[in-house]
C-alpha cells in the first residue's frame, strides 16, 4: 500500500493531483488543502453499496406517504416537516455549546419505544450520563457508545440493530480505509457516504451533528450538504437564552418553518408564543425610541420590539452601533429620513436594538425602525399598542409585504389596537375586525400620522 499527496478543495470536494490557486469545480479562491491518501492496487468488490437496481418508467413508480418517526418535541417535528423520515440521513449545524447535543438527548430519552444508538466522539459515556440527570430523564432502550472509528461503530450497529442512530458529531468519525487525520475533507465525505449508505439499505433514520465554521456555514467540504436529506441550522446566541432551529435544505418539507426554544436550568423548552416573550414586560410605561414591528421567520409571524436611541455626537464623529439588524440596512434608512423627511441625524449618534438577541433580516421591520428612530429623535413616546410592518424604499415610499394579512391577525391576537401597513398592501383582503389599520404610503405620512394626532 502506498500513499500520496491529493489536493482537495474544502468548498465542493474538487480532486486534484495538485495545488491550484483557484478551485476549477466552484471557483472560489485557496480552498484548495493538501491530504495523504492510501492507494491500493485495486479497489474493492462493491463491498456496503446500495444493490443495483433497474430502471423504471417515472408512471409506474407508485408513490405512497413516508414513513416518519415522529419526535417527543413539536418544535422539532415543524420544522422536519413532520418527523424523521425512515432512512433519511439528517444534520444538524450550530456553533459550539448552542445546545445541539442536549437538543437531541433530550429528544431520544423521551422515546421509549424504540432502540436508539447515540455515538459520541466528543463525551465520555459518564458526561452524557451526568447531562441527562441533569435533564432530568433516563431511558432504558437508549444506548450510549463511545467510539470515533467508523468500522466500530458498525460492528455495534450490527449487535444493537437499533431503530435510530445519532452520530455526534461527524468530524470527529474516522475510517481506518483512509489515511488523513479525522475532520479532514476525505474523511468527512467518505464518513457521511457510508452512513447514508446504511441509511438507504437498513431504512433507518440517521441524524449528524456537524460543526459550523467562522464564517457560519457547516465545516468540512460542501458536498457533504449535499449528500444529507436534510440540513438543519440551530442559532442563537449564547449570552441569550433563545435558539432558534431552522431547516437550510429539506427534501421531505418545506425549508420555511422554524422552531423556537428558550434555554432553561433544565435543558431546552419549547415557545409556543414567540411574540409574549420578546416583548418587554414593563410596557405599561411609556419610554421613546421604543416601537413594536411585525416580523416573518418562515411561515410564523411575531412580534419584537425595536429599540432606538439618537443622541448628539460625544466625539465629533457620529456613531453608527447596531444589534440584531443589518447595518447598511439602518444607514439607508437614516440616508431616506435624511433626504426625504428632512431630519438631521447626520451629526448624531444612533444606536438600534433588536430585543431579545434576535437578528432579523425581513425588510417589513423598515417602518418599526423608522419609527423608533423618529421617535427617539423627538424623545416622545410612540403610542401605546401601535404596531408596523412594512418596507421603505429609497423615495421615500412604503412598499408592499408578504403576509400582511398573517401579520394584522397577530397583533391582534395579542391585543394591540392600531397597525401602520403600507397603503393597498390589504386590497381585496376581508379587514380583521379586531385591530384597526391604518394604511401609510410614505413615511412623510407615517410621520403626521404619529406626531401631528398625539395628544
Amino acid at each position: 500500500m502506498k500513499t500520496k499527496s491529493v489536493y482537495y478543495c474544502r468548498e465542493c470536494g474538487y480532486e486534484s493531483p495538485k495545488w491550484m490557486g483557484q478551485c476549477p469545480g466552484c471557483g472560489e479562491w485557496n480552498t484548495m488543502i493538501e491530504e495523504k491518501v492510501s492507494v491500493t492496487g485495486k479497489a474493492k468488490n462493491g463491498k456496503g453499496l446500495v444493490k443495483s437496481s433497474r430502471p423504471v418508467k417515472l408512471s409506474e413508480i407508485e408513490v405512497g406517504e413516508e414513513v416518519r418517526m415522529k419526535m417527543p418535541s413539536a418544535e422539532l417535528n415543524r420544522v422536519l416537516g413532520g418527523g424523521l423520515v425512515a432512512g433519511s440521513l439528517t444534520l444538524i449545524g450550530g456553533e459550539p455549546g448552542i445546545g445541539k447535543s442536549t437538543l437531541l438527548l433530550q429528544n431520544i430519552l423521551s422515546i421509549r419505544s424504540r432502540k436508539i444508538l447515540y455515538v459520541s466522539g466528543e463525551e465520555s459515556a459518564t458526561q452524557l450520563k451526568l447531562r441527562a440527570d441533569r435533564l432530568g430523564k433516563v431511558s432504558e432502550n437508549t444506548f450510549i457508545l463511545t467510539e470515533t472509528r467508523l468500522e466500530g461503530i458498525f460492528t455495534q450497529i450490527e449487535n444493537i440493530k437499533p431503530e435510530l442512530l445519532i452520530v455526534d458529531s461527524i468530524q470527529t468519525v474516522m475510517s481506518s480505509d483512509i489515511e488523513s487525520a479525522a475532520g479532514s475533507v476525505s474523511q468527512v465525505r467518505e464518513c457521511a457516504a457510508a452512513l447514508l449508505r446504511y441509511a438507504k439499505e437498513s431504512g433507518v433514520p440517521v441524524i449528524l451533528v456537524g460543526h459550523i465554521n467562522k464564517e457560519g456555514s457547516i465545516a468540512g467540504p460542501k458536498v457533504l450538504e449535499h449528500i444529507v436529506d436534510t440540513v438543519l441550522q440551530f442559532e442563537g446566541d449564547r449570552q441569550y437564552m433563545y435558539r432558534l432551529l431552522r431547516a437550510v435544505k429539506n427534501r421531505f418539507g418545506s425549508t420555511n418553518e422554524i422552531g423556537i426554544y428558550e434555554m432553561v436550568e433544565r435543558g431546552l423548552r419549547e415557545v409556543k408564543n414567540p411574540s409574549e416573550m420578546l416583548l418587554s414586560e414593563n410596557r405599561e410605561e411609556t419610554m421613546s425610541g421604543i416601537a413594536i414591528g411585525v416580523t416573518m421567520e418562515g411561515i410564523r409571524a411575531f412580534l419584537v420590539e425595536v429599540q432606538a436611541l439618537v443622541s448628539g455626537a460625544a466625539y465629533g464623529t457620529p456613531q453608527r452601533s447596531v444589534t440584531g439588524f443589518d447595518q447598511r440596512r439602518l444607514n439607508m434608512l437614516l440616508a431616506v429620513l435624511e433626504k426625504r423627511a428632512k431630519f438631521r441625524l447626520g451629526q448624531k449618534d444612533v444606536f438600534l436594538n433588536i430585543a431579545g438577541g434576535l437578528k432579523v433580516t425581513d425588510p417589513a421591520l423598515d417602518l418599526a425602525v423608522v419609527a423608533a428612530v423618529m421617535s427617539s429623535n423627538f424623545d416622545v413616546a410612540l403610542p401605546m399598542r401601535t404596531a408596523f410592518a412594512g418596507e421603505v424604499g429609497l423615495s421615500g415610499e412604503v412598499r408592499t409585504v408578504t403576509r400582511m394579512e398573517q401579520r394584522v391577525a397577530e397583533a391582534a391576537k395579542l391585543g394591540f389596537d392600531t397597525i401602520y401597513i403600507p397603503k393597498g398592501n390589504l386590497k381585496g383582503i376581508k379587514p380583521n375586525p379586531k385591530i384597526r389599520v391604518v394604511e401609510v404610503g410614505k413615511v412623510q405620512e407615517l410621520f403626521r400620522h404619529i406626531f401631528d394626532n398625539r395628544e
